[in-house]
């Protein structure tokens, strides 16, 4: 066993074992892997460490920002614009939906795929959420929020009274 098959993030890039080759403890190895992968991918996370993926889940956003506009694409393969909501509410962007399983699990010896619900939000600064667009292509999903004029000042003082 190399060191290098006890990290879990070096996982998504596992070689395929050579034919032939079984070892009974690589195999209680990546089963205990997908077990905690499976049990902690309701806790926000999708992976062993939830800890270390932050409150990054799915689906899988890029966030780009020009002088002009705030683009925001989220990765949804499978899925249609029917399947999700976007909303904004308070300066926060929430993008919502659902992936269903195409078929019933009769047969399904093992899967990686991800079914269920997602919800993301993104905190949104300086924007007009008004004129807010978004499109859906290939699996992609992108939403356009072009920058306001006046941005507000990223600084408030409060001044503390005393009595």
């Amino acid at each position: 066993m190399a060191v290098r098959d006890l990290i879990p993030w070096s996982r998504n890039q596992e070689l395929a074992p050579a034919r032939g080759s079984h070892d009974p403890f690589m195999t209680l190895h990546r089963e205990m892997n997908r077990l905690f992968d499976d049990v902690f991918r309701g806790f926000g996370g999708t992976g062993l460490s939830p800890l270390m993926e932050g409150q990054f889940g799915w689906p899988k956003i890029e966030l780009s920002e020009t002088d002009k506009a705030l683009t925001i694409s989220a990765e949804l393969p499978g899925m249609t614009e029917k399947d999700v909501q976007i909303e904004i509410a308070n300066g926060v962007l929430t993008i919502r939906g659902e992936k269903k399983s195409e078929r019933n699990d009769e047969g399904r010896y093992f899967t990686e795929r991800y079914y269920g619900s997602f919800q993301r939000q993104i905190a949104l600064e300086d924007v007009e959420e008004d004129k807010a667009e978004a499109s859906f292509k290939n699996g992609v999903l992108t939403i356009s929020l072009p920058k306001s004029e006046n941005p507000r000042a990223g600084v408030k003082r409060i001044a503390i009274n005393t009595q």
